[in-house]
Formats: structure tokens, sequence, C-alpha cells
């Protein structure tokens, strides 16, 4: 009846193993990076190359995360700042404020925090028309 959408996993360019803990911050390009183990520092991706974060269940990060997108089913400590998309697995935890552009989440996921929606990036807002040319609209109000 309902057909389940097979999404395309990024490619995974680094994996930090669960017996790995890493004290201090971790930068990285394009591609993704599959987090089984512990980060105690900020994680950065590049979003001019669509860098993608993967943390499993057994996942941890005590700091912040600014990436394109992340795939997350374990543990957040800090604010999640996405420029793109956000999936929050059934496990997710996050403990902070999620800045997103596009948002999925299941049943059993917990934001401890606020959402903080953002509108897709693309040409700057232009005024109405009538204000463009600085013509406002001169309509009576009824009853005159």
């Amino acid at each position: 009846m309902f057909k389940r959408k097979h999404r395309r996993l990024p490619r995974i360019h680094t994996l930090i193993g669960a017996q790995t803990r890493i004290d201090g911050d971790v930068e990285f390009g394009g591609g993704g990076l599959h987090l089984d183990g512990r980060i105690n520092g900020n994680v950065k991706g590049d979003p001019e190359l669509s860098a993608t974060l993967v943390v499993s269940e057994q996942g941890c990060i005590d700091g912040s995360v600014k990436v394109a997108n992340v795939i997350l089913n374990g543990v957040v400590k800090g604010d999640i700042e996405v420029a793109k998309r956000v999936e929050l697995g059934p496990k997710a935890r996050v403990l902070g404020s999620v800045s997103y552009e596009t948002i999925e989440t299941a049943v059993g996921a917990q934001i401890n925090g606020q959402l903080l929606h953002r509108a897709p990036a693309g040409p700057a807002d232009a005024p109405p028309p009538a204000e463009a040319d600085g013509r406002a609209d001169r309509r009576e109000p009824p009853g005159r």
C-alpha cells in the first residue's frame, strides 16, 4: 500500500569507531563523517561541499554541530546548525537548539531546546511591486 522511500546514504570518508574518544574540535570537508564513538568538542563540516554527519546510537557529541546535513540516532549535547537537512532517528537525543531548513523526525526522538526553521537559500526577497517603484496603494478606505 505505502511504499517506503529508499534514500541513498551519504558516502562516508571518515569513521570514528565506538572505542574512540576525541577531546577537541573536529572539522571535515565534503563527504561524510560517521561517528560511533565520542567527541568532546565542536564538529564542523563544510556546508559548501554538502558535508554529512552521521551519528549512530552509540555516538555522542558534547559540543555544537555545524554541517550541511545530519543523520542523528545518538546524542548531541549542544546546538545543531544545519544548512540543509536534519534526520532524527528514534534514539536521537538533542540537548540544545536545532536550526534547520528541512527536518524529519522519527517517533521517539527527543529535542530539549528550540526548533529554528531557516528559509531555503535563494534569491533575496524582493519588495512587492507597488513598493518597488515608490508608489503605494492609494485606495480610499471603505465608507468614504
